[in-house]
């Protein structure tokens, strides 16, 4: 009998999943049944294999929520069939797709690992190979008689971060993500090593839910010295909009002229919650700590901690989509529910 872990590797799209035509220079997409043809390093790996594409591969800028609701059902479909799950994905939105997922992902108990890379596959310094091929080992991985990993990872060059903490920081390094308010889960070198005091472990014994609505009716602001009445007047007249996240400076702080004080308190009058992150790469959101953060804690904007934007939107997407009440929607944005924040 044959106990070897299955992966599941879904291909949504990106440069991972493409090859040169060195007669015309350009970039396509191969045929992913043919995998082992142009990495056969994979044969190498202890697991079996299982491939799986989207119908039509996508340019990660053309991602959106439809798209992971796709995923996620691919991932649902398989569940009891897989022992882990690998999505290669365009890096330009991989960190928004892998916190849509932890959220949408409801008691889950398997790795789901996304992975891309900066150059195609038959690139000859092509990071490609390593990212794909470590990915699937540490799905593959095992603890006992539980895969290593049970959340929403994000893999690339040598080190596996949480999906929903992670940030694209470089167009053109190879080392193009970064997760500056957490730690890495593991760290590629002659030996894989996982930091497992870091994993999220709820050892929970229910079945695997997936949460399909997201409520895509959502703004993001980012404050910047000089912003104007313009960009909120335009939102005070849509009737649509249903939450909103500003990005503030340093540690959640933002102008105290009266007329943005006052559009602040005209959305959550209207029930429209509210969220401060920081527009800093690190850190986090402390209202309270600085006079210019007093306003917006007093007018009951809601905190984002130390969220990353990516996460904060999906977090809010995803809650919005809930339908809780004013209260509990603001408890569960300020508590952790897949590890998003500390």
């Amino acid at each position: 009998m044959d106990n070897k872990p299955t992966i599941l590797l879904i291909y949504t799209g990106g440069t991972i999943g493409m090859i040169r035509d060195f007669e015309t220079g350009t970039l396509q997409n191969f045929d992913f049944s043919r995998l082992l043809e142009h990495i056969p390093e994979l044969q190498l790996l202890d697991c079996q294999i299982v491939t799986l594409s989207f119908d039509t591969p996508i340019d990660s800028s053309d991602m959106n929520p439809s798209h992971w609701v796709t995923i996620a059902n691919m991932i649902s479909q398989n569940y009891d069939k897989h022992d882990g799950f690998v999505v290669l994905h365009g890096s330009d939105t991989m960190s928004y797709s892998a916190s849509a997922l932890s959220f949408m992902l409801e008691n889950l108990q398997k790795p789901v690992i996304f992975t891309g890379s900066q150059l195609p596959v038959g690139d000859l310094r092509t990071d490609a190979k390593e990212n794909l091929i470590t990915s699937i080992q540490i799905a593959a991985t095992r603890d006992g008689a539980l895969p290593m990993v049970r959340e929403v990872g994000l893999y690339f060059e040598y080190k596996l971060y949480r999906g929903n903490r992670t940030t694209k920081i470089n167009a053109e390094h190879f080392e193009a993500f970064a997760s500056l308010n957490y730690p890495a889960l593991a760290e590629s070198g002659v030996h894989l090593y996982f930091e497992t005091a870091k994993l999220l472990r709820e050892n929970s014994n229910e079945p695997l839910i997936v949460r399909t609505q997201m409520e895509q009716r959502i703004a993001l602001i980012k404050l910047f010295p000089g912003i104007t009445q313009t960009i909120f007047k335009a939102l005070k007249a849509s009737g649509d909009l249903k939450g909103i996240i500003l990005e503030t400076y340093g540690a959640g702080n933002a102008t105290t002229e009266a007329w943005f004080l006052e559009v602040i308190k005209s959305f959550q009058d209207r029930g429209i919650p509210v969220i401060n992150v920081t527009q800093c790469s690190g850190g986090s959101v402390s209202m309270g700590d600085y006079t210019t953060s007093i306003g917006l804690k007093k007018l009951g904007v809601i905190s984002g901690g130390d969220m990353t934007t990516e996460a904060a939107l999906c977090k809010l997407m995803y809650l919005l989509a809930q339908n809780l009440s004013p209260t509990q929607f603001k408890t569960d944005y300020e508590r952790s529910l897949r590890g998003e924040r500390s």
